[in-house]
């Protein structure tokens, strides 16, 4: 009769010849590829658990827009969130500035005190134009396979609590895009428009022209490597100086307040840290006959670009660097339409960085101290990824203060980065 013998394994002979424990990773519930073809043409991509296919098929058209087409309409997305939304000035029947709400939008995080019609017609606006992008611009046409496409990914995205990555070389704000409306002629409250924003729905990332690089998982420590890199002159009259103390409690803590500083750490072999973060000014500076270039400026006001990154960090991709590197530059969002946005971001990743989180707008510094407090929080206690973080966050300054800046926070690579901590280590 036949039995189950016992076994017992003395040997693995596969051992070295499998994958590692660090590599399996747990794939996005949508992934959605533009590719930028030859000729001015787009290839869209579709695929994932949240998207029906046949037999593990990919969803795959080229579209009638083109990159200019898009990065124009992406550069008039930015600019309405800075003109309607940061620097919205309420003024009374005269056309006179109301007394005592100076630039209400952009000098607190807190909007739960301000008129909710004011602020539902101003989101309703900054909604209908992150769905016109999204679904009028880039997904436009009336041809079958277009149809089809832009019909799956709306009701992927319809969805909520998505894992969804973009892999684009198309450079837009994918969290200000927005979810087609059920109902138009029935006036949305604030509450639903807040949910159909991506950056509401879903955790994103955006990845593309950087490649993350694949290799041993940073080591785990007990006090958790951080940085403060700043001008020090920046956001004085905001919650800055909570943020430092929250990176300090309890961590192995860098200051760095000069190009200098900066330029002397990213040229060692081994710059072992876990988290960067960026608070400083930051602009698009000309570079003829090229794009103009993102560049931010700590204390001493000396230009910290990729190109810099790059000529520091060229010998030791495979050093020791894999930080999560919050970017909270100031001005970032102002920029030509064709600008590349995310060269300095990219660079980072390519030389070793987990991810860049950094605002897709010009940021007002109230909002950003907050945002950057909560985010570096959480994160020290090394329980949520980065992109659960961001999810989290831009529900909560949605519900708890009425504030959709939280949706303009993009992630570029690093949905699944995490703190990690040695087991002595206190949270």
């Amino acid at each position: 009769m036949p039995r189950e013998l016992t076994t017992r394994i003395v040997q693995d002979p596969s051992d070295g010849f499998r994958f590692l424990p660090h590599l399996t990773t747990q794939a996005p519930d949508l992934l959605v590829s533009f590719d930028v073809l030859g000729g001015g043409r787009i290839r869209a991509r579709m695929s994932g658990s949240a998207v029906p296919a046949l037999h593990g098929t990919e969803h795959k058209v080229d579209l009638h827009a083109t990159p200019d087409e898009v990065h124009g309409a992406a550069a008039r997305l930015r600019a309405r969130w800075r003109t309607q939304f940061v620097d919205f000035q309420p003024v009374d029947d005269l056309g006179r500035s109301v007394q005592g709400r100076r630039r209400p939008y952009a000098t607190s995080a807190d909007l739960s005190a301000e008129p909710e019609e004011e602020l539902r017609r101003i989101v309703a606006d900054l909604a209908r134009s992150g769905e016109s992008l999204l679904f009028s611009t880039l997904l436009r046409g009336d041809d079958e396979p277009t149809k089809i496409f832009r019909n799956s990914l709306r009701s992927a995205l319809s969805q909520e609590g998505l894992r969804v990555r973009f892999d684009s070389e198309l450079h837009l704000p994918w969290p200000l895009l927005c979810t087609t409306t059920e109902d138009s002629t029935v006036p949305a409250t604030l509450q639903v428009l807040f949910t159909r924003f991506l950056g509401h729905r879903h955790q994103i990332e955006h990845t593309s022209d950087a490649y993350a690089w694949i290799g041993p998982p940073g080591a785990a420590h007990e006090r958790p490597s951080v940085s403060l890199n700043h001008d020090v002159h920046v956001g004085s009259a905001t919650r800055a100086d909570e943020v430092a103390k929250a990176l300090a409690a309890g961590t192995d803590y860098t200051v760095r307040t000069t190009y200098e500083e900066l330029v002397r750490d990213l040229e060692k072999p081994e710059l072992d840290e876990q988290l960067m973060y960026f608070w400083c000014h930051g602009e698009f500076v000309g570079n003829p006959p090229e794009l103009p270039t993102l560049v931010i400026k700590l204390t001493d006001g000396a230009p910290i670009d990729g190109h810099t990154v790059r000529e520091l960090r060229a010998n030791y991709r495979h050093g020791c660097f894999r930080p999560l590197v919050l970017l909270n530059a100031c001005h970032t969002g102002v920029s030509a339409a064709s600008a590349d946005r995310a060269f300095l971001g990219s660079m980072l990743i390519e030389h070793g960085a987990q991810g860049v989180l950094g605002p897709q707008i010009a940021m007002p510094q109230a909002f950003a101290a907050e945002y950057a407090l909560e985010f570096v929080t959480r994160y020290l206690r090394g329980a949520a990824t980065a992109g659960q973080i961001t999810h989290e966050l831009a529900r909560h300054f949605a519900a708890r203060y009425r504030n959709p800046l939280g949706f303009a926070y993009g992630l570029h690579c690093g949905m699944d980065a995490r703190l990690d901590r040695t087991r002595g280590g206190e949270a």
